[in-house]
């Protein structure tokens, strides 16, 4: 079967699912494994695909996303071309579970999709014993304007597995932008920096430290700013279990601290 993935998430559970080889085009923000996204062919970046060029590789079926906003334009395309696709738009820990093993079926590997959604439900369990109130975390998605996930991300139940919660869970959102106000107001013990689309070693926890207003929140005045990249985090596909194993990390250091 031809392949074509037009996310960074699609691209990593093919690859979960023992299927590298069957890739044919990935879109140019595809970065993991490694070794498998230096050699396929690459149709743009996910939110601005050729999709001429996607065609020209003539895929099976092509996986794209709803998750990525402004990504909806590019399902419209292929559409128009009569390409074969589908576009999950999971929200929460079980429909990402729901996702893998619907391509998995898909891509005629169910049971190799059924070994891999038994893998990442033994990585997403919560802690037990655990009886200490939730600590506050907030998820800094992008830097200027702060923007955070809101009630449709499936982070929230990432934070509560290690003992945390997320302050804007409430908001009927995939993400909102915060102000200065907002975050004294909800005063987060720890901010984890998971900027979209930024290399990790660009991450730089300071600018959270030294942001106007920001003086009176707690992550601030303790100097509590941790970086998980995005991939753990923000990717809807396998290796959001070892994101809970970060998010979990934090938490410990903040216990330890109190």
């Amino acid at each position: 079967m031809r392949i074509a993935s037009l996310t960074c998430s699609n691209t990593e559970i093919v690859c979960a699912l023992g299927l590298a080889d069957q890739l044919v085009a990935i879109d140019d923000h595809s970065d993991h494994p490694v070794s498998v996204c230096r050699r396929v062919e690459r149709v743009g970046p996910d939110l601005t695909i050729d999709v001429e060029a996607l065609a020209g590789t003539e895929p099976d079926i092509v996986l794209a996303s709803l998750t990525v906003p402004g990504h909806e334009k590019v399902v419209e395309q292929l559409q128009q071309q009569g390409l074969p696709h589908v576009a999950p738009d999971p929200r929460s820990l079980a429909d990402v579970l729901r996702d893998v093993r619907e391509i998995a079926e898909l891509l005629e590997v169910r049971v190799r999709g059924e070994a891999l959604c038994g893998w990442m439900e033994r990585g997403l369990q919560p802690v037990e014993g655990r009886n200490r109130p939730p600590i506050p975390i907030l998820i800094e998605w992008w830097p200027r304007p702060v923007f955070v996930p809101g009630r449709h991300s499936w982070v929230n139940e990432m934070l509560e597995l290690v003992g945390a919660i997320n302050p804007w869970r409430e908001q009927p959102t995939h993400s909102l932008v915060v102000t200065a106000e907002d975050a004294v107001e909800k005063d987060p013990h720890a901010v984890v920096i998971s900027w979209c689309g930024v290399e990790a070693s660009q991450y730089k926890p300071q600018k959270v430290i030294d942001r106007e207003g920001w003086n009176q929140v707690t992550a601030v005045l303790r100097q509590q700013v941790h970086c998980i990249p995005e991939a753990y985090l923000g990717r809807p596909g396998p290796r959001l279990v070892d994101g809970v194993r970060r998010l979990r990390a934090v938490v410990d250091q903040l216990q330890e601290r109190d």
